[in-house]
């Protein structure tokens, strides 16, 4: 515990203004809050995929900018600890980002993304084969 400082004996006047934050160029969040377990919508509001991890990386100047937006199986790892291999991450550029809400949404279609591969395989070889998978109810 630090010992308690009385009002006389403070190291610096009351009165001291403090000089103003240094304010970054782009737009400041907090991964947490506003990225991880979000919904990733394309530029037509389909859903793409969950947000699970991100991708930074560090310039010379000591900044730290996201990458990547990354999803895969993680509920594993979140259960019995570790984590999945680089290369079972679905990886989307942060380039492609065109707004942060409460869903984040792309400013690009998600067809051409790699991301929804296992929903395609999925409806073509698992539900296809169910009597009615193939078309929507009537």
């Amino acid at each position: 515990m630090s010992p308690r400082l009385r009002r006389h004996e403070r190291p610096f006047p009351p009165d001291e203004q403090l000089p103003d934050p240094p304010q970054p160029a782009g737009l400041v969040l907090d991964a947490r809050l506003h990225l991880l377990d979000r919904q990733l919508d394309d530029v037509e509001g389909t859903p793409v995929m969950t947000i699970d991890d991100l991708e930074l990386e560090t310039d010379a100047d000591g900044l730290t900018t996201v990458v990547h937006l990354l999803s895969g199986p993680v509920l594993a790892t979140r259960i019995f600890g570790g984590r999945p291999p680089r290369d079972r991450w679905h990886r989307v550029a942060w380039r492609h980002v065109a707004d942060v809400g409460t869903v984040v949404r792309l400013g690009i279609r998600g067809d051409g993304l790699d991301v929804l591969w296992v929903e395609r395989w999925l409806r073509d070889h698992v539900i296809g084969r169910i009597p009615g998978g193939r078309h929507a109810p009537e």
